[in-house]
């Protein structure tokens, strides 16, 4: 299936399984136009032999194969050219683990497949071409509290569980859009799996995009000054330049965790998020090249807050206690990147290295972007009181939550609120 454009075409095979290892006859999709399939800077840069032809990874997909299926749906196909959009429009790769909120069943169905999940796919391996290298990254679909497990722990923790399961996809990770139950309602014992590995790893999730704002409360109300505007003040520490690409590929590319969609369109009726973490080492750092996502210009200062209110839709704050307990209570960051600005919010722990926010002055900006510093105690706290975000059906909006000793608030508001520019 094509089209004019070198990111349309998809090629689909009639895939026998393999009944010694109990996988099943399947449909199996494969992208091409992501990698280089010129060499002559037509479609791509040339780059040389040894780096990645054009992206460096084409898609696949495996469906599986119903009874009596003459011919493979052609829907995987338009869902691979749409994630191939994506991917020109906005330059963003893909890496295995990584994963696709989606928010509507693959096949616009009424299947519980609505998310997507990323790996290496198990039969196609990395090929040196003329042009460089091109992996193969396969797309899984899954369920929304499978989503919400790679999101609470991570992505191939998850994707390990599904191999476990043959009728959730099994050793080569088969897509069957009618699978009706979650692996945690097929095996009960995978969600403690699941509790232990947040506990022990925390989450690998380290960043969305997301409707948030934060306002400067230490600032006269009569100062009509924008909060989050550039401001000349103290000159930032000069930050660590180890282990950083987690904070600037989450500021760059982000994950889009509302029910509405929000990150750059895939086509007019539907866009996509994306979580697009890497494994966070034990001790995390930042750098200052990560503000540059958000606003690229040298001159920015860093300057300290005295007293800062939190703005988030519920989305959005549904994620705060992932941020405390898997994110800072293990040593590292988390960061909200606003959908409709420039407006960054990133959490950080005292073990965080190369953060401008300090146990002296937990608030600190850099132009639009705010770091908020939080001990394990006071996050310990929050988590206590922030226990009713856990039940967003009892949750009635507008809710605020303060801790006026700490001169921090944290407001839940209606989206609504997010799409007016004035808010």
């Amino acid at each position: 299936l094509g089209g004019p454009d070198p990111l349309d075409y998809v090629s689909m095979y009639r895939n026998l399984g393999n009944p010694a290892l109990n996988v099943p006859e399947h449909w199996h999709y494969v992208s091409f136009g992501l990698s280089d399939l010129y060499g002559d800077n037509r479609v791509h840069e040339f780059t040389g032999t040894e780096g990645p032809s054009g992206f460096g990874f084409e898609l696949t997909f495996r469906l599986k194969r119903e009874t009596g299926e003459s011919a493979p749906p052609t829907w995987p196909a338009e869902l691979m050219q749409g994630l191939a959009r994506y991917v020109f429009q906005s330059e963003n790769t893909f890496c295995s683990g990584d994963h696709v909120s989606w928010h509507s069943p693959l096949d616009n169905s009424e299947s519980r497949i609505q998310h997507m999940l990323l790996t290496e796919d198990p039969q196609m391996q990395p090929v040196q071409t003329p042009f460089g290298v091109v992996t193969f990254l396969q797309i899984v679909g899954v369920c929304t509290e499978e989503l919400h497990a790679a999101q609470q722990w991570n992505g191939q923790g998850i994707l390990e569980l599904l191999r476990t399961v043959p009728v959730a996809g099994g050793p080569w990770l088969i897509t069957d859009m009618r699978r009706g139950e979650t692996i945690f309602e097929i095996d009960p014992h995978l969600q403690e799996r699941v509790d232990k590995g947040i506990e022990t790893d925390g989450s690998n999730l380290s960043g969305v995009s997301a409707k948030c704002a934060w306002d400067d409360l230490s600032r006269p109300p009569e100062d009509d000054e924008d909060s989050r505007s550039i401001c000349i003040g103290t000159q930032p520490r000069r930050l660590s330049g180890k282990d950083t690409e987690q904070i600037r590929e989450t500021l760059r590319r982000g994950l889009e965790i509302n029910s509405k969609p929000v990150l750059p369109p895939i086509n007019a009726q539907r866009q996509n998020g994306l979580n697009l973490d890497r494994a966070p080492s034990r001790k995390d750092s930042l750098e200052s090249e990560s503000s540059a996502a958000i606003i690229p210009h040298e001159l920015i200062r860093t300057r300290q807050l005295e007293s800062v209110h939190l703005k988030f839709n519920q989305e959005s704050g549904a994620l705060i206690p992932l941020c405390l307990r898997g994110r800072l209570l293990h040593g590292r960051h988390f960061t909200y990147k606003s959908i409709t600005g420039d407006t960054a919010i990133t959490f950080v722990s005292t073990g965080v290295e190369g953060a401008f926010a300090t146990e002296e002055h937990p608030y600190a900006a850099h132009g639009p972007w705010l770091q908020i510093l939080l001990t394990e105690e006071f996050v310990e706290r929050m988590l206590e009181d922030l226990e009713d975000l856990n039940s967003p059906e009892e949750f009635k909006l507008p809710k605020e939550y303060s801790w006026p000793e700490k001169k921090l608030k944290v407001s839940i508001l209606p989206d609504a609120v997010f799409d007016n520019p004035l808010h």
